[in-house]
């Protein structure tokens, strides 16, 4: 499957964004779908997951209350609203894809899509 991210920019503290994750190639609907972060200098970081059928979510401790993720699977896209947006938020936010577990960690993911960067000033 090929993952394709979007929506990235330049925001305020307090704001808001979407990102978008949309799919090619393979069935959608059969992957566990998650987006990640990096910062500059860290390491890449779980942000929040969603289950093939949508029915479970997961979110990082740092985002929780704050981000909702959810798919369409007949758009073959997955989406991270991002609300109440902080500068520690500030990271290139990836999109991954996982056939047979919920990808909660880097080691568990099996498609990457190329970065969007997500930049919040104070």
């Amino acid at each position: 499957v090929q993952l394709q991210a979007s929506g990235g920019g330049l925001v305020q503290a307090g704001g808001s964004l979407r990102l978008s994750c949309a799919a090619s190639g393979r069935t959608f609907g059969i992957y566990n779908m998650a987006w990640f972060r990096q910062a500059p200098g860290k390491e890449r970081e779980f942000v929040a997951a969603i289950s093939w059928g949508g029915g479970s979510t997961y979110y990082a401790d740092s985002v929780k209350g704050r981000f909702t993720i959810s798919r369409d699977n007949a758009k073959s896209t997955v989406y991270v609203q991002m609300n109440s947006l902080k500068p520690e938020d500030t990271a290139v936010y990836y999109c991954a894809a996982a056939h047979y577990r919920v990808p909660r960690g880097i080691d568990l993911v099996d498609y990457w899509g190329q970065g969007t960067q997500v930049t919040v000033s104070s």
